[in-house]
């Protein structure tokens, strides 16, 4: 992990991206595909950190409409981006892969909806929600 690249604005993980080691992530305008990116774009336009910012969160059309983008910028929002980084590093660290080689999805897109995400990262970051709060496990 690559933490210095932290996160594309809707939740993608530049972080653990292996598009390019000298690509400095999504938010210091590293992506190619920045022109034609709704996320990118917009959340520019709005002066806002990451889509899971935006009272419209979350949009259609755009990256948010991938079930493990959706699901991390929600966990971004409930939790901040060092914990979703530390999750996904603890994650990387047992063996789940991000990537699957050769392809762009991994152990994160096998649930089939948003809550299973979530739930994997909530264990991998080792955190039980209660009442809206986070509480680290003891």
């Amino acid at each position: 992990m690559k933490r210095e690249k932290g996160l594309a604005y809707c939740g993608l993980v530049c972080a653990l991206c292996g598009e390019g080691d000298n690509c400095p992530g999504c938010r210091l305008d590293g992506c190619a595909e920045r022109d034609r990116c709704k996320n990118y774009r917009c959340c520019r336009e709005k002066g806002l950190s990451g889509c899971w910012e935006c009272g419209d969160f979350p949009c259609d059309g755009s990256m948010l409409d991938k079930v493990r983008i959706r699901a991390f910028a929600r966990f971004v929002r409930d939790y901040g981006e060092e914990t979703l980084l530390d999750a996904l590093a603890v994650g990387e660290a047992s063996g789940m892969q991000y990537h699957y080689p050769g392809q762009i999805v991994g152990d994160y897109d096998v649930p089939r909806d948003e809550d299973g995400v979530l739930q994997l990262l909530r264990e991998k970051a080792g955190t039980l929600v209660t009442n809206g709060c986070k509480k680290e496990k003891a």
